[in-house]
């Protein structure tokens, strides 16, 4: 896996200018056994005008590109905008909530987790794992790619180990696939047989 220390960067950069913030996708699924080692960070901000003051001067010139006044367009236009450091050549990608309303639930119910990996840790506000899981259910039944159910199975063998530390309710997942229809209720229900019968066989070495 590469370096995320970018990503803490822009974290602690939120954190420390208390804007409300939700890592989302498969990053977040990181904080719950996601063991893919390529992705990029997709963050949802609710940010005022002077939280883009404040963070971009937390990313000056010339090594980050952080530019206030096309945060602030970006969130007047309800557009996603980066965080760019040009010496090492990642980014993050910030997309305000008011893009993606059908998140606030999630981000409501948010939560603390840590993120490591095995260089750089750091505590952030992540969507819960059941979001992360919905979220990757509503992206696979958009594009049909493999890797959002490789990523829900490795959620469900955490969720499901016996050295699971969070009080997981899958009757929020039922819910929303319900309102899925059939082909993503059948990718669902597939998924999740086989994470039990993996996190029992595992469970029992």
């Amino acid at each position: 896996m590469y370096s995320i220390c970018f990503y803490a960067d822009v974290v602690r950069a939120l954190d420390d200018i208390d804007a409300p913030y939700l890592i989302v996708g498969a990053f977040a699924g990181l904080a719950f056994g996601i063991t893919r080692t390529t992705f990029d960070i997709d963050i949802l901000v609710d940010l005022r005008p002077e939280d883009c003051d404040r963070l971009s001067e937390k990313f000056p010139l010339p090594r980050f590109y952080a530019d206030p006044e096309m945060m602030k367009d970006s969130i007047r236009l309800g557009i996603m905008f980066n965080l760019i450091d040009t010496q090492e050549g990642v980014k993050a990608d910030l997309v305000p909530l008011s893009r993606e309303p059908e998140y606030r639930t999630a981000f409501d119910r948010r939560i603390r987790r840590w993120f490591s990996d095995g260089e750089t840790e750091f505590e952030a506000w992540c969507a819960r794992p059941e979001d992360i899981i919905i979220g990757k259910l509503k992206a696979w039944n958009e594009g049909r790619s493999n890797k959002h159910p490789a990523d829900i199975r490795d959620i469900l063998l955490f969720l499901l180990s016996d050295d699971n530390d969070y009080p997981f309710d899958l009757t929020l997942i039922e819910k929303a696939v319900n309102r899925m229809g059939s082909e993503v209720a059948e990718t669902w229900r597939s998924t999740l047989t086989r994470a039990r019968s993996d996190a029992k066989n595992r469970n029992e070495r």
